[in-house]
């Protein structure tokens, strides 16, 4: 009698530990689950925040954000200087939407949430080459020459201390150098 009871007390308590045990990695799979799951949303907004738009202090930051594999929208959080020519390259559409118009747009400013501009910021650059159609600088100062090798180039707002030089009468053509009172002190010339 004693050893039935000692059986039933051994399997009742393996049953528990097997039990529990079970119960236990069911938990770690969902707190794992859910972990995935934030850490994938985080991941998905960061990613999503990333691909819409690169904002940056950083020479090198901002350099690959305007290259062909960069951001349809590239914003300037201070004065930036880069020691070398930087190309803006590859095809955008705006707000980073396929179906959207083809775009991008290069922010030397900060607003604040009204969207009135709070502070501008200046580009030193040797020369900017520009090969995104419809790039658009907004506000802030290019220190520097930049040479317009696509269609659509916009000056909004901002500033250029240096020459503009248009690979073709087409690109001079379709290009608009002084909206917001934007204005270029150096020479407006078609290579």
């Amino acid at each position: 009698m004693i050893s039935k009871k000692l059986i039933t007390l051994g399997t009742l308590a393996a049953t528990v530990l097997v039990l529990g045990a079970c119960n236990s990695d069911s938990n770690d799979t969902k707190a794992s689950s859910s972990d995935s799951k934030t850490e994938a949303t985080s991941t998905s907004s960061s990613m999503d925040a990333v691909s819409s738009a690169s904002v940056s202090d950083k020479p090198e930051v901002l350099e690959k954000a305007l290259g062909e594999d960069g951001n349809w929208i590239v914003a300037a959080t201070a004065d930036v200087t880069f020691d070398s020519d930087v190309t803006v390259a590859g095809e955008f559409h705006d707000k980073g939407d396929s179906s959207a118009d083809i775009y991008r747009k290069l922010a030397l400013y900060a607003q604040d949430a009204d969207r009135k501009v709070t502070a501008e910021y200046t580009m030193t650059v040797p020369e900017l080459v520009v090969e995104s159609e419809n790039f658009n600088i907004v506000n802030g100062t290019v220190k520097g020459n930049i040479l317009v090798k696509a269609n659509g180039f916009v000056l909004n707002g901002a500033k250029v201390e240096g020459n503009v030089t248009f690979e073709k009468e087409e690109y001079k053509t379709s290009a608009t150098l002084d909206k917001e009172d934007a204005e270029v002190t150096g020479d407006i010339t078609v290579q």
